[in-house]
């Protein structure tokens, strides 16, 4: 039997590596370390190292399964089954997630909170002692437990914990490209024939070791597996894994069937649960003493309190080897062992493993296996058991529902090519126009996922057309959807005029003009009448747009000048986020808080809730939210940090990167390049992204002395602001007219209008071309005050570069102006502000931990990082701070 020591020749600097890592951990600082190499390689027999020198440790152990990824939380379970003795010591949320996640009770558990409740799980198993979590052959996890594991792995710093992860390169686990990897090479020759003499099992020859190194090409397994395979050259066999495999193969030679039939029903269970094996051996009739001492015989499986093959290349070997009828028998047997209560997915699967044709019965147990698993959080796995059934289902109808189900699950699950792959199985002759309309909304859908901005809405539509006689109350919320995709990515008012023509011919809404009424309007007839419309939609009688449409009201609010109105939206959606659970809800809340931050010119909540959104796309998987980020670096002046944003942009951000950038340029006083990008924003006219780019656009064209783009943008910009008649909208049309036109009473009226509201950046920015204005009108006395307001205004709203516009123009009056003093949040990071922010307003860290989704002892790592950046030392005295003691909403 080939030994853990047999396969660390030549690895003293991986094993140095490791034992750095666990060492730091010993100290209270966690870490984590990914081992990626090919099969065969050494990786297991460094973490097996890993885990017999960490005596001090807690070590706790999961291994992927290639049969198993379509089980939800397989493997975090094998992680924490050994630590749920500390179950009772979670939040009662956190308790109630992992149970039903594993499947030990009956519920829904959303993947943040599952996240969360093993992130908890892992410290309360570690306040004792350090803890040590080795994955092996991590790129065969199911999904569910991959994103668990990632999220995880990025939380341990200030923890005793370490995780170590063994994977193949090329093998699906790009996810963990971005923790600390320590690539497993090739051993040298001279590794490799030290190997081969002190460990090979048999004499060789120097001809026969120098052939046997040339054929393992470094791979330590190879070189001690090939001569037991009866020799190392190995036909068809063309990668050195499959080699290894081959080799596993040959020592099923001569074996009996029972033994064969036994090791077979093992490697089709990755449990690994001995009571498991033996009742399905029982319903086989095998003789389990003498079929599994024959089994054991061949070294490929230790048949012990937890059955462990030698290699995960020899389970893989033994289940290939196996024909389909032997596979069918195996399944067949761990189905009929299986408790139906405790696991009724695994055996399901089972079952459906063993079928050898069409079968409804287990179809339907396919089918009511993937609502278990999405009820736990598991997408991945209820699409791989929705599509199973669909391979099992003799009634044609069902097998239609069953494939679009697949097909949207499939989606969600983040596999947008495959959901595609399976509508293109349906026969579109089959289809009612229900269903016809319903693959055309998952094929709009996944089209825009691959950035294909034209034919997503415009599949989106015609799905629509499909349901306007079956449904057309549902088939104007598609037209809607169609139209929102539109305007939220810009740059297609063609595919957006094709839309409103299908969408005019549409019943009429049942009662008032609706929302799909006043996006018509605004398309066919302009601004003006559309805004009475717009607001009417937003606010609605018996609910608000927000409760249904949460990112279009975004948008709408922006658009017709509402900032109170874009912030109650912000605001309803962190708390609904939170009390629902609903991640995406959460994430487009915080990130219109950081929004709401940037507008009002509070810097340190932007940067927190920016902060917050981070967490919550990094713990749901979700894809982080760019746009608020490009508003918060050009409103600061941070040019570099606004270039890595935008490489390269999405389809999506075209006209926001524009807007974004003119407003960066015109702070940096770079006024062509801000008016080259402003340009750029307004040229196709984009519904709803236009507007905000118009006054960068003024501002920017009379400093370049282009007097008629920046009276045609007036008209435009006042034809919107007149229509909207908001208080903000005004002031900021006044500040404009009165650039254009050089009248001072525009001036004067803008700043009173902005002091009304409570935008900084705004009213900072009217000040500051008053002042200007008056400078170069030769009017230094007046200037002054408007030009001092603007400073403290901009500085304290972080208009970094709007704030130096205004120092500048101060001292062109012969002023002394004060160098501008670190902001708090300056010497800080942004995590550390966000739960700076979080425990001025009073939060416990606990609950901060629970929002930002980290651990306690990160919390308290940082807070002892805050007090010595701010020269505190108590939580009181950051609670009693006036520029971190704003409130959370």
């Amino acid at each position: 039997m080939i030994t853990t020591s047999d396969l660390l020749v030549g690895r003293t600097g991986e094993i140095r590596r490791l034992d750095e890592l666990t060492g730091a951990a010993a100290a209270g600082r966690g870490g984590t370390l990914v081992l990626r190499g090919e099969a065969g390689i050494g990786k297991s027999a460094l973490l097996a190292r890993a885990a017999q020198a960490a005596t001090a440790f807690r070590v706790v152990r999961a291994s992927g399964s290639e049969f198993e990824q379509e089980l939800p939380y397989a493997g975090l379970h094998q992680l924490c089954v050994p630590m749920l003795e500390h179950l009772a010591e979670l939040p009662h949320r956190h308790r109630d997630a992992l149970r039903a996640a594993f499947g030990l009770a009956v519920g829904t558990s959303d993947p943040y909170q599952v996240g969360m409740a093993a992130l908890g799980l892992l410290t309360v198993a570690a306040r004792d002692r350090p803890l040590l979590c080795v994955v092996d052959d991590a790129q065969w996890l199911d999904s569910a437990s991959s994103r668990v594991v990632l999220f995880l792995a990025r939380r341990l710093a200030a923890d005793p914990i370490v995780m170590l992860f063994g994977v193949r390169p090329g093998s699906g686990s790009d996810d963990l490209g971005e923790l600390p990897t320590l690539p497993v090479g090739a051993l040298d020759d001279e590794d490799a024939r030290i190997l081969l003499r002190t460990r090979s099992p048999f004499p060789l020859d120097d001809q026969v070791r120098d052939r046997l190194v040339a054929e393992a090409q470094g791979s330590p397994l190879a070189l001690l597996e090939l001569p037991r395979a009866g020799g190392f050259v190995l036909p068809g066999a063309s990668s050195v894994p499959s080699r290894i495999e081959h080799g596993y193969r040959a020592r099923l030679t001569g074996l009996s069937p029972r033994a064969r039939l036994l090791l077979t029903v093992a490697s089709a269970d990755p449990t690994g649960d001995p009571g498991l094996l033996w009742t399905a051996a029982r319903h086989l009739g095998l003789d389990l003493t003498v079929a599994g001492a024959e089994a054991a015989g061949t070294g490929l499986a230790d048949f012990g309190p937890r059955i462990r093959f030698c290699h995960p290349l020899a389970r893989s070997a033994v289940y290939r080897a196996a024909s389909d009828s032997e596979r069918r028998t195996a399944h067949d047997a761990l189905a009929r062992a299986t408790d139906p209560d405790a696991a009724p997915d695994r055996q399901a699967w089972h079952r459906a493993q063993a079928c050898a044709g069409p079968d409804d019965t287990i179809a339907d147990e396919l089918e009511r296996g993937a609502s278990r698993a999405r009820a736990r959080g598991g997408v991945a796995a209820a699409a791989a058991f929705l599509e199973r059934s669909v391979a099992l289902s003799l009634d044609p109808e069902r097998r239609i529902d069953r494939t679009l189900a697949a097909a949207q699950a499939t989606f969600e699950a983040g596999r947008a090519d495959n959901a595609v792959e399976l509508l293109a199985t349906l026969d579109p002759a089959t289809l009612d126009d229900h269903r016809r309309a319903r693959a055309d909304l998952l094929r709009g859908r996944a089209a825009f996922t691959r950035h294909d901005v034209d034919a997503g809405p415009m599949l989106m539509a015609r799905a629509a057309q499909q349901l306007s006689t079956v449904d057309p109350a549902r088939a104007r919320e598609c037209f809607v959807e169609a139209l929102e995709m539109s305007l939220v990515v810009g740059r297609g008012r063609g595919v957006i005029r094709r839309i409103v023509a299908a969408a005019r011919s549409s019943a009429p809404a049942s009662s008032s003009p609706d929302l799909l009424d006043a996006l018509i309007e605004l398309v066919t007839t302009g601004y003006p009448a559309a805004a009475p419309l717009l607001r009417h939609a937003l606010h609605g009688d018996t609910e608000p747009l927000w409760v249904r449409r949460p990112a279009l009201a975004t948008m709408i609010a922006v658009e017709l000048w509402e900032p109170e109105t874009h912030n109650t939206i912000a605001a309803w959606l962190v708390k609904q986020g939170r009390e629902s659970g609903s991640p995406q809800q959460l994430q487009l809340g915080l990130a219109q808080k950081a929004t709401e931050g940037i507008m009002t010119g509070d810097i340190a909540r932007a940067i927190a809730a920016t902060a917050g959104e981070a967490a919550i796309a990094d713990a749901a998987g979700l894809a982080p939210l760019v746009y608020h980020r490009l508003h918060l670096a050009a409103h600061r002046g941070r040019r570099d940090d606004f270039l890595e944003l935008t490489a390269p942009p999405s389809a999506g951000q075209v006209t926001n990167l524009h807007a974004t950038a003119a407003m960066l340029h015109n702070g940096l006083a770079d006024y062509p390049a801000a008016l080259r990008a402003a340009r750029r924003a307004i040229e196709h006219n984009d519904i709803f992204l236009t507007g905000q780019a118009l006054p960068e656009l003024i501002e920017a064209a009379v400093r370049c002395g282009d007097h008629t783009a920046a009276r045609q943008a007036l008209a435009s910009l006042t034809e919107r602001t007149e229509a909207a008649g908001t208080t903000t909208g005004r002031g900021i049309a006044a500040c404009a007219r009165g650039l254009v036109t050089g009248v001072e009473d525009h001036f004067r009226e803008s700043v009173e209008l902005l002091a009304e509201g409570r935008l900084l950046p705004y009213l900072g920015r009217a000040h500051l071309l008053y002042g200007e204005w008056l400078r170069r009108a030769g009017r230094r006395r007046d200037c002054r005050p408007h030009l001092h307001t603007a400073h403290e205004l901009l500085t304290r709203a972080g208009n970094e570069g709007f704030a130096r516009r205004a120092a500048d123009e101060l001292r062109a009056t012969g002023e002394r102006v004060t160098s501008r003093s670190e902001q708090p949040y300056e010497r800080l990071t942004m995590q550390e502000v966000a739960v700076a922010r979080l425990v001025a307003a009073g939060a416990t860290s606990h609950e901060v931990a629970s929002q930002l989704f980290i651990s306690k002892r990160t919390v308290d790592a940082h807070l002892r990082s805050i007090f010595r950046k701010l020269g505190l030392t108590s939580r009181r005295q950051l609670r009693d701070h006036p520029d971190l003691r704003a409130a959370q909403g």
